[in-house]
Order: C-alpha cells, then structure tokens, then sequence
C-alpha cells in the first residue's frame, strides 16, 4: 500500500488534536500540506479515516482503530531508533487508572516493586481511558474497574480484586454517622455522577426507584458537589483512599454489588517488564488480603 511514516504521523496528529489546525502546528507543516497527506494516506488505503465537516472532525471507525496502531507503531520505532544509536535509557514501565489506582494497596505495591526492582521505575498516569492509552502503546498496564470490551484484541486483562461501593455524602448528612446505608437511603437524594469514573449510574437502583442525577466531568467536581451538600454518590472502596475530603464521609453500601478491579495489559506488552509487574501485583494483592474486599 506504500503507506510511509509521514502518514502515520498525520493521522496520529490529527487524531490527537482533533482538528486539522491544530496537528499541522503540532507537526510543523502547513494545514494544506497536512490535508494532502490525509487525503493521499485515505486513497492509498481505499478507506475513509476522517469524517469532516465545516464545524467538526471526528475519526471514523477504521480511522481510530489506526490512529491507535499508529501511535504505538511510532512509539516503537523511536524506542528502537534510540537504541540502535545508543542513546536509550531504560524506560519507565507506564501504569494508567481512571480514578483511584489500587486504592489503599497503591503505594505499598509501587515501594514493594521498587525494592525489588530499583532499574525499573513506574510511572503512573491517570486517564478517563486508561484502555485506550493501552491500544495505542502509551501504557504498559492499567487498572481497570470497567472490563474492557469483549473481543478487544489489543487489551489483555485479568481480575484482581473486589471492592466494595461506598457511599460519599457530606459532612453533616444525616446519613453520615450511620456505619452504612442501603440503595434505597440514597435513592432519595440527588445522585453525583462522574463522567470518568462509569462504575456507577442511574442503573445501580432498581427501575422505577431511579434517583435524580447529576453529572459532573472530574472527580474534583464530584468531591466538591457532594462536600458542598449539593449531592451524594456512590463509588468503589479504592476512592476512600485515593481520594480523601475533609468535607466527605464514606460509609459503605449494604446492598450493592460489589466492584471487580482489572489488571489489564496490551497484548503485544513493548516494556520487557510487563510480565513481572503482573506477577508482582497478583502476589502483593494476594499474601496482603483485603480487609473490605476479597481478592479473586
């Protein structure tokens, strides 16, 4: 197909970015240039991989699936680039979460793998989408509390460990010094959502007894929603410890099902070290046991 780099590298710009304006800046060309590239990278593969309009782009389904390749396929190639010429130091091992890690087992899991592995340092990084960050190569592991989608064939996964939900209401709520609540309770309040944490929805209660909801983008805003009395929510045990409030009390939730927390890999793990981090998490989640949540 005589697909070259310079392709690779328009579309990943452009998936990035999200407009044509914005990738040309990032790749240092002009935005005619970049359309060009587009356009003659589309002909090449027979395909259409950006939809555009006067207002919008938006990748189309084989443009993100691509745009995804791309990024790993180029992220691959600087790595062995660098190493062909000497220059490349070891690279962290890059773990991604949406929201809370490992929750009260975060820390001691990275100082136990620095102890033990000191040449391979961790770097995490949360995302709305950890997933994502692994199909395109910019994570070597994730923890997840949404299984990925079935059938997915970049995203390797495992479960790990249960938590329970939690509910989160403010300081002073009537419900705050009660040693837990059931769905019911919380169904009479107005219920924070956010929208990068998806363990929790309208869904949780049963239909018919829905609560009012709120959605808010971050889990500052939820925190600062819920401490503000505007709300309460509900989430996973890990956000107890990931995330303290002075404004917040968690008490947990009788009747909810509890929450599997994910290990997840790419299939095609690019960082040597992939395997032994699995390993080391199975076992510190294992021997450590979880006193609020069972370990599978």
């Amino acid at each position: 197909m005589n697909v070259e780099l310079r392709h690779l590298r328009a579309l990943a710009a452009i998936g990035d970015e999200g407009t044509l304006t914005g990738a040309a800046h990032t790749l240092h060309i002009t935005q005619p240039a970049l359309s060009r590239t587009l356009a003659q990278l589309e002909q090449r593969l027979g395909v259409r991989l950006v939809e555009r309009t006067t207002r919008s782009l938006r990748l189309t389904e084989p443009g993100t699936r691509l745009w995804e390749n791309a990024h790993r396929i180029l992220g691959q190639l600087d790595d062995a680039l660098a190493d062909a010429a000497g220059q490349a130091a070891p690279r962290p091992l890059r773990l991604a979460f949406a929201w809370a890690a490992l929750g009260s087992h975060t820390v001691p899991l990275l100082r136990a793998w620095r102890e033990r592995c000191p040449e391979v340092p961790v770097q995490i990084r949360r995302a709305d989408d950890p997933a994502a960050l692994l199909r395109r190569g910019e994570a070597d592991l994730a923890f997840l509390r949404l299984r990925p989608a079935p059938g997915d064939p970049h995203v390797v996964h495992r479960a790990l460990a249960r938590e329970r939900r939690m509910a989160a209401v403010p300081v002073g709520h009537p419900l705050a010094d009660r040693a837990e609540v059931d769905l019911a309770e919380l169904g009479t309040e107005t219920v924070a959502l956010c929208a990068t944490a998806a363990t929790t929805s309208a869904e949780l209660w049963p239909a018919g007894r829905r609560p009012r909801t709120v959605t808010v983008p971050g889990v500052d805003e939820w925190l600062t929603t819920i401490a503000t009395g505007a709300a309460v929510g509900v989430t996973a045990e890990g956000t107890v410890y990931q995330h303290p409030h002075p404004g917040v009390q968690y008490l947990p939730v009788r009747d909810a099902d509890p929450v599997t927390v994910h290990l997840a890999w790419h299939a095609r793990p690019a960082h040597p070290a992939v395997d032994a981090f699995r390993r080391h998490t199975e076992r510190h989640v294992w021997e450590s046991g979880r006193p609020a949540s069972a370990a599978l």
